[in-house]
């Protein structure tokens, strides 16, 4: 490609609207242009790159016999009324009425549609099991997109639906998929991990994040120093503590006037975060439950879901705490709550000896608490954050550290969820029909482009890794009006690149270096060829690695071997 054939449509100012480094990268270099709140134009710089993970995507579905589909983007509401996620999925569903004033949504995920299908075609065990995917774009309405395409309204995404008779050939699916998401996520030259997940809204029994590490991302994610554990904070549990070995002391109310947080609380006391038991008053599918944590945890509303068996959770608000316990917020406590409440206490919380908390009345507290003599223990569960430094859950030896990531993939046993409540089944080898076992597995192929400049970027722009470049090298020529041998040298370069695989852009614009330099830096093509005449009258050329400080001469007569080591094979960086 010739650059004064390309739009580059790049800018030396940084949009006052663009948060983060990848949203301001990809408005400056020209790869998107902004239409509207979380809609976006891919312009041909960044589409270029958009379509190299597609191309990795697919080689790498491909490799595992999953077969490619494009399903409608529009979808029936009477298929998410069958699944019962019309109700569910709340306001990011985007719903529609055409003409007839039949309900519609703009798809955010398939899965309906593909067990739909499925249940149409399938009749017996011996057609599977199967395994679908497509690359498509969706639609969530965010209540507030930003950080450009990385929370983007409409993104592009790529989804694989599998289909089985029985749990094992679902977990022999599920290892092929991590597997391939392993491959896709090396082969586009990204430090990611992969960590256990909450299934979200998508459900299932089991599913794993696949994030691209960056300090800008979204998610925490906990990992082991000396195993393999790791984990989303939403999931992410430390080694249990031993209950304390403190003798347990005579309970007594004490008159706290105005204190009202856990902070005031110790100061007043004298004691530490740790010997309290602070009370939280949550809202599970509008039904109020008083939660138990220790005084310097955090509460994890996700894994209360769970341990509530709730769609959704919400802290109450203080008259919602008030109608509930009966006691200002501040100075609920464990003791004399109301009969029927439900009441869960998390696991630190209930290794606690000699605790203080809320007397149940404005302006006192209970300090020297202990469960079982002075009350109940309420059912135990898992309530809190995972904190860095905490003992790991797996192994003795090693402890968590929590690094930040951009979730960048997400793979789900889907189990029978959605053909149970859509009456997808098949024949089994008795005759007796069976619901299918799902799996569903997604990559935002979109977010993947931005993901990868929030880790490649410098002072200059970006630095793409080899396979997602739009191009592999370009070609900058100095003074290319004034000297024929500049023009030539140059013109010959771009033809023998292009005749041995590579993709070269050919910066032929009547610009001045510093522009042309600069705007091959923003844009983040890996390796630069400057073609001027001083270094031809040498018998060379200026290259330069984008992630290197420093130039080097390379000889013209040698030049396809010298680049070659530099650079490796054309299909080095894109195949499998």
């Amino acid at each position: 490609m010739r650059a004064s054939q390309f739009p580059l449509f790049t800018s030396r100012e940084t949009p006052a609207d663009a948060e983060i480094v990848s949203h301001q990268l990809m408005l400056r270099a020209g790869l998107i242009e902004k239409i509207g709140a979380g809609l976006y134009t891919w312009q041909p710089l960044g589409l270029r790159v958009m379509r190299r993970v597609e191309q990795i995507v697919r080689e790498e579905m491909d490799r595992i016999g999953a077969m490619e589909v494009l399903m409608p983007a529009v979808q029936p509401a009477e298929l998410w009324e069958e699944s019962g996620r019309w109700s569910l999925y709340g306001p990011e569903l985007l719903r529609l009425t055409d003409r007839h004033e039949r309900d519609f949504c703009i798809g955010p995920t398939h899965e309906e549609v593909i067990t739909d299908y499925l249940r149409r075609e399938l009749r017996s065990y011996r057609q599977l099991p199967l395994r679908y995917y497509q690359i498509q774009t969706k639609f969530r309405d965010e209540i507030r997109p930003r950080f450009g395409v990385m929370r983007a309204r409409e993104f592009v995404m790529k989804d694989a639906y599998s289909f089985h008779l029985d749990q094992a050939s679902l977990e022999a699916t599920y290892a092929d998929m991590h597997n391939a998401y392993t491959r896709i996520f090396e082969r586009l030259g990204l430090h990611f991990r992969s960590v256990g997940a909450d299934s979200g809204a998508i459900g299932g029994s089991v599913s794993e994040e696949f994030m691209v590490l960056a300090d800008s991302g979204e998610d925490e994610i906990a990992s082991c120093t000396a195993c393999g554990y790791a984990a989303n904070t939403e999931l992410a549990t430390s080694r249990p503590v031993a209950p304390t070995a403190d003798t347990p002391l005579p309970a007594e109310e004490r008159e706290t006037p105005d204190v009202h947080t856990v902070a005031e609380q110790c100061a007043y006391l004298d004691i530490s975060p740790m010997q309290v038991v602070k009370s939280v008053v949550v809202m599970a599918d509008e039904t109020p439950a008083v939660l138990f944590i220790a005084g310097d945890d955090e509460l994890n509303l996700v894994k209360v879901a769970h341990a509530l068996d709730a769609e959704d959770v919400r802290l109450a608000e203080p008259d919602e705490a008030l109608a509930a316990t009966g006691v200002p917020r501040g100075f609920i406590g464990p003791k004399g709550l109301p009969e029927g409440l439900t009441q869960r206490v998390d696991h630190r919380a209930a290794a606690l000896v000699n605790f203080s908390s809320g007397a149940g009345r404005a302006d006192w507290h209970w300090i020297n608490l202990n469960w079982d003599r002075d009350l109940p223990l309420p059912p135990c569960a898992d309530l809190r954050t995972a904190a860095a430094g905490e003992g790991c859950p797996c192994c003795d030896e090693g402890h968590l550290v929590i690094d930040r990531g951009i979730e960048v993939g997400h793979i789900f046993q889907l189990g029978t969820k959605y053909s149970e409540s859509m009456d997808a089944r098949v024949l089994d080898e008795d005759g007796h029909k069976q619901p299918l076992i799902m799996g569903c597995y997604g990559i935002g192929v979109s977010r993947v482009v931005a993901a990868a400049i929030e880790q490649n970027h410098d002072d200059q722009g970006i630095i793409w890794p080899a396979p997602l470049a739009p191009f592999d090298v370009a070609i900058v020529t100095i003074g290319a009006d004034r000297s024929p041998d500049v023009a030539e040298t140059a013109e010959r370069l771009y033809s023998e690149l292009r005749a041995a695989g590579y993709d070269p852009l050919l910066d032929d614009r009547d610009a001045r270096p510093g522009v042309k330099f600069a705007d091959i830096e923003l844009i983040g093509i890996p390796h630069r060829l400057v073609v001027g005449a001083r270094g031809l009258e040498n018998g060379a050329v200026e290259y330069r690695d984008r992630t290197q400080p420093e130039n080097e001469q390379l000889p013209v007569a040698d030049l396809p071997q010298a680049l070659g080591e530099r650079m490796g094979s054309p299909a080095s960086s894109r195949a499998g």
